[in-house]
């Protein structure tokens, strides 16, 4: 049980899924979600009616699509708020390599704190910066861009494109995990993100079989260099748990 009177177990009916998707490092998950239920609640990255269901909505609808990621990437999660889902790609895939892109001080600090708590620093790179600011400023020069650009938001798909795309490598993807509307927001911006040098949208649907329902993904490849355009922030709003992909506020749940 956590301090905070939440258990961070992981559900008995979920269990089966969580030792598929983490293996052997499942207590490091479990660790995750203990600091989730307590720290990440008290300082406002996780919603109070979110801790319940930590394994359900978050942890478990983040892991289910690390096989999308290739072996051995270098993955750039933007907008990572608590961890999500850059901590949780840590986890299962040991093999990656991950950076964690926030703008909020004190949200870099929780993330700080977990990947040393987790014993992830030679994995996890914990970057404050909102994602413009890897694109132009003083932070560019030193940003390599990823093989694999994940956020986990409801801005709407063509200023996500905006904030991923140009962080990621030529020939590698976007990762955004969207609801319900994702069908209709590529419909709505194939364009948009053609523009931005991005492929063909793919909508994906992952844990089939082990969640109900699925994690929907929108996979993004990046097949030509533009020249980086402004994107507009959006305004966040405090202690909801959920953010957008350039620092701003996402409002709504982050999940097929």
């Amino acid at each position: 049980m956590s301090d905070a009177g939440i258990d961070a177990a992981v559900p008995v009916e979920l269990r089966p899924a969580a030792e598929q998707l983490f293996g052997d490092r499942l207590p490091l998950a479990v660790r995750y979600a203990e600091l989730l239920v307590t720290d990440g609640v008290l300082r406002g990255l996780i919603g109070p009616r979110e801790a319940p269901r930590i394994w359900e909505r978050h942890l478990l609808n983040c892991a289910v699509f690390a096989p999308l990621v290739p072996d051995g990437a270098y993955v750039a999660d933007i907008g990572s708020g608590a961890g999500l889902p850059g901590i949780v790609l840590a986890v299962a895939r040991p093999d990656l390599r991950v950076t964690l892109v926030e703008p909020l001080a004190r949200r870099t600090a929780f993330l700080t704190e977990v990947v040393t708590e987790l014993g992830l620093d030679e994995q996890v790179q914990v970057l404050r910066a909102r994602a413009e600011e890897l694109v132009r400023g003083p932070l560019a020069d030193s940003y390599r861009p990823a093989d694999i650009v994940t956020a986990r938001a409801v801005a709407p798909l063509d200023r996500l494109a905006g904030w991923c795309l140009p962080l990621t490598a030529l020939g590698g993807r976007m990762l955004v995990l969207k609801g319900a509307s994702a069908e209709q927001e590529v419909a709505e911006h194939r364009t948009a993100v053609a523009k931005l040098g991005g492929g063909e949208p793919v909508v994906r649907q992952c844990g089939m079989g082990l969640l109900d329902p699925p994690t929907t993904v929108v996979d993004i490849a990046h097949e030509r260099s533009v020249a980086p355009v402004a994107v507009r922030p959006v305004r966040r709003s405090a202690g909801n748990g959920r953010r957008s992909a350039g620092g701003g506020s996402a409002r709504g749940r982050s999940r097929g």
